[in-house]
């Protein structure tokens, strides 16, 4: 058994890094609506070639929407995979176009689902699903100053027919991950970011037009 070797670091110098392998082959072994199933021989140099099947995504992006007395939407619908009623925060694939930055996506998203806009916003945090199995990597944005979205022609179908909108306290949203009753990712993960960013006064979070790592295909905003 190899050892791991270890570099001691300050938290400064922990930092993905984006390094693309030789791609040996590659077969769509499945195409379906949103994703594919990929087959992929990779070459890791030193320690051979690997075989992987691996989910190809397009993405998507989240927004926790904090309104002026420290509450944020959460909303409640349907996931067919799990078989569960889930509090969610808006979010959505980034299905709107090759030109959809990550911002509009995003702003798309919050008037599509709960018939908001916002003045001000600000990257919270990026992070892959399941970085083991797909390439499904997500910006969750904060969404700040709202108002109500012009009104649009979007009809919701399927699962978001069912969408209930709760205002919940940033900290009890926070207790409720905590506590293990909220399991959506994007919920889990934003409201985190969001509680953290708050407990900081905002200070700290990345512009709009900040890179992504994981999405370099994409523009920012």
């Amino acid at each position: 058994m190899s050892t791991p070797t270890t570099s001691p670091t300050t938290g400064d110098g922990v930092a993905d890094e984006r390094r693309e392998r030789p791609v040996v082959t590659s077969e769509t072994v499945f195409s379906g609506r949103i994703f594919d199933v990929v087959r992929r021989e990779v070459d890791l140099g030193e320690a051979g070639t690997v075989v992987r099947d691996l989910v190809a995504h397009p993405g998507a992006v989240a927004v926790v929407a904090l309104d002026e007395v420290g509450r944020v939407a959460l909303i409640r619908q349907y996931r067919v995979p799990v078989q569960a009623f889930l509090w969610e925060v808006p979010a959505g694939l980034l299905d709107g176009g090759p030109e959809e930055t990550l911002l509009a996506a995003a702003q798309r998203e919050l008037a599509e689902e709960i018939d908001l806009a916002a003045g001000r916003w600000d990257v919270l945090v990026d992070y892959a699903t399941s970085p083991g199995m797909g390439d499904e990597a997500l910006r969750v944005f904060l969404a700040r100053d709202l108002a109500p979205a012009p009104a649009g022609d979007f009809v919701r179908e399927g699962e978001e027919a069912e969408i209930e909108l709760a205002w919940v306290p940033l900290g009890d949203a926070v207790e409720a991950v905590l506590a293990g009753r909220v399991h959506n990712p994007s919920a889990v993960v934003g409201l985190l970011a969001a509680e953290r960013a708050h407990r900081a006064d905002f200070a700290g979070l990345r512009a709009t037009d900040a890179p992504f790592l994981l999405r370099p295909d994409v523009r920012p905003a």
